[in-house]
C-alpha cells in the first residue's frame, strides 16, 4: 500500500517490534463474513497521512487487516496482568483485540492501531473475541465528546460492521456485531509491567521503561527529588503527572469511565477501553457506571483515588528495579499534581482565565457546591456560567475578579450545551438498530465537534514533552 500524496505524509514505525519477543504473541484476525464501513475518522486519519484512502482500502486495513505499507507483517496480542477492582488477576491480555500498527503523527507522536472485536487470541480464554455494533457506537460518542472537553483520550477511527450475531447477557441478543480500531498513543498499561513483576523479569522491565522514556517522552523529575537520574523512578514521576492530570480531566468532564482497572491504565497518560461509561445527570460523587460496580470502587467521586492506587501498583512492580523511597517520593506528588490539574481544566472549562492556586480552588468549590444544591447537569452549568456573563449568587461572586476568554464562536449563543446522559445514547441506539439510520448518529457527532471547536484549544496533557 502506497498512501496517495497529502499534507501529512504516512509515516510507519513498528517500535513495538523490538520487544515483541516476550511481550505479545502474534495472532490472526477474524474471517468475517462482510466489511461494511459505518464510521471513518477522516479527521483523526488526516493527521497521520491515511485519509487518502479510498474506501475499499479502508475496509481492507481496518476490516480485513491487510498490513499497512512497511509497517507490522502480523498482529500482536499484548500481554499483560492486572488487577480487576483491586483483585489481581494474572489470566488477562488482549482477548478480543490486537496491536496492528504504528506509525508517526502530523507532531511526530507515536501512534498504535488497537483493535477490539477483531477475534479470538491466546488470552480471550471464554470469550468470542467480538465486539457488538453497540459497543463501538458508543465508543465512538464517549471518545468523541472526551476528545471536545479536552481530555486526553484515545480515538475511534475506523467502525466496520461484519455481519455476524452475536449472543449477550447484557443486552438484547442476537445483536450485531462490528470491528473497531483504535488510535491511540501507545498501549503499554500498567499491567504490563506488573505481569514483569510477577515472572521476576528486571531486564525486560529495564528494557520496557526504556521504551516507555523513549517513545512517550515526558518532563525530568522535579529538581532534588531522590533517585532522578534513575530510568525508573524518572518513569513514574511522567506517569504520576499524567495519571493525575487524567483524574482531573474525568472529573471536570463530568465523566465516569466505570472499570479503571489497572489492565486499562495506559503509561502514556490517554484514557482509552470505553465500556460501562456514563456522563453524569447531576453532580453526585457516588454516581457509578458499570451495573457490577456493587461497591462504588470507581464511582465518580472515587475516581482519583483509583488511579493514585493504581500508580502505586505500578511503583511496586518497579520495585523490581530500584529501591522504594524514591518511588515513595514520586507517589506523594499525585495530590498536588491533581489540584493544580483540577483548577486548570475547570477555569478552561468555566471560560475564564486562571487567577492563582487559592482563587482556583475557591471557584472549583463554589460551582461543586452550586451543581449539588441545583441540581444541574453539569454541561447545563458549565455552560450558563461560561465566560461568567449569565452567572448569578454566589458563583456570580466568585467569577467576578476573572477575565473572561474570548468565547464568539455561535455554539455559546446556541440555547442549549451537548450533552451525553444515557437516555441520548439509547435513542441514537434504537435508530440505528431499528431502522438502520445513521443520520442522527452523524448529525450528532457533527454537533460534538462543533462543541469542542468552541470551547477552543485544550489543555496541554500533563507529563509530556514531546
Amino acid at each position: 500500500m502506497q498512501p496517495e500524496p497529502q499534507d501529512v505524509a504516512y509515516t510507519p514505525d513498528p517500535a513495538i517490534l523490538e520487544l515483541a519477543e516476550w511481550l505479545a504473541e502474534p495472532v490472526k484476525p477474524a474471517d468475517f463474513p462482510e466489511t461494511r464501513i459505518r464510521f471513518r475518522n477522516d479527521r483523526a486519519a488526516e493527521q497521520i497521512g491515511l485519509n487518502g484512502l479510498s474506501d475499499i482500502k479502508w475496509a481492507s486495513h481496518f476490516g480485513r487487516f491487510e498490513p499497512l505499507s512497511a509497517n507490522m507483517d502480523q498482529p500482536l496480542a499484548l500481554k499483560y496482568h492486572g488487577h480487576q477492582f483491586r483483585s489481581y488477576n494474572p489470566d488477562i491480555g488482549d482477548g478480543r483485540g490486537f496491536l496492528f500498527a504504528q506509525l508517526r503523527d502530523r507532531q511526530n507522536r507515536l501512534i498504535d492501531f488497537g483493535t477490539k472485536g477483531s477475534g479470538q487470541t491466546p488470552f480471550s480464554r471464554t470469550g468470542d473475541g467480538r465486539l457488538t455494533l453497540k459497543g463501538a457506537v458508543r465508543e465512538i460518542l464517549a471518545t468523541e465528546l472526551l476528545e471536545a472537553l479536552g481530555v486526553n483520550t484515545s480515538r475511534t477511527l475506523s467502525v466496520i460492521e461484519t455481519g455476524e450475531e452475536l449472543m449477550r447477557n447484557d443486552e438484547p441478543s442476537p445483536t450485531r456485531s462490528a470491528v473497531m480500531v483504535r488510535q491511540s498513543h501507545g498501549h503499554i498499561r500498567i499491567g504490563t509491567f506488573q505481569r514483569l513483576l510477577a515472572l521476576e523479569e528486571p531486564d525486560h522491565m529495564a528494557q520496557l521503561v526504556s521504551y516507555c522514556l523513549a517513545k512517550f517522552p515526558g518532563p525530568s523529575a522535579p529538581q532534588g527529588a531522590p533517585g532522578r537520574d534513575e530510568p525508573a523512578v524518572q518513569f513514574l514521576h511522567q506517569v504520576v503527572e499524567r495519571m493525575a492530570d487524567l483524574a482531573a480531566s474525568y472529573m471536570v468532564a463530568g465523566f465516569v469511565h466505570g472499570v479503571l482497572n489497572t489492565d486499562n491504565m495506559n503509561v502514556s497518560g490517554e484514557s482509552f477501553d470505553y465500556g460501562p461509561w456514563r456522563w453524569l445527570p447531576k453532580w453526585d460523587p457516588q454516581f457509578t457506571a458499570a451495573y457490577f460496580d456493587q461497591t462504588g470502587l470507581y464511582a465518580f467521586g472515587r475516581q482519583p483515588e483509583a488511579l493514585h492506587w493504581n500508580c502505586g501498583q505500578l511503583a511496586a512492580a518497579l520495585r523490581l528495579l530500584v529501591d522504594a523511597p524514591p518511588l515513595i517520593a514520586a507517589m506523594e506528588r499525585f495530590g498536588p499534581l491533581y489540584m493544580e490539574a483540577v483548577a486548570r481544566r475547570w477555569c478552561w472549562r468555566l471560560g475564564v482565565e486562571p487567577l492563582n492556586p487559592e482563587s482556583d480552588a475557591a471557584l472549583v468549590a463554589v460551582s461543586e457546591k452550586d451543581m449539588r444544591e441545583s441540581g444541574e447537569q453539569p454541561d447545563a452549568f458549565f455552560y450558563r456560567n461560561r465566560g461568567g456573563a449569565n452567572a448569578a449568587g454566589k458563583m456570580a461572586e466568585a467569577l467576578e475578579s476573572y477575565d473572561a476568554t474570548v468565547s464568539d464562536h455561535p455554539y455559546w449563543s446556541g440555547g442549549t450545551p451537548q450533552s451525553m446522559l444515557i437516555d441520548e445514547v439509547e435513542t441514537l441506539w434504537s435508530a440505528i438498530d431499528e431502522r438502520d439510520d445513521w443520520r442522527p448518529l452523524e448529525d450528532k457527532i457533527r454537533a460534538i465537534r462543533e462543541a469542542g471547536d468552541a470551547h477552543g484549544t485544550p489543555p496541554v496533557a500533563a507529563g509530556h514533552s514531546g
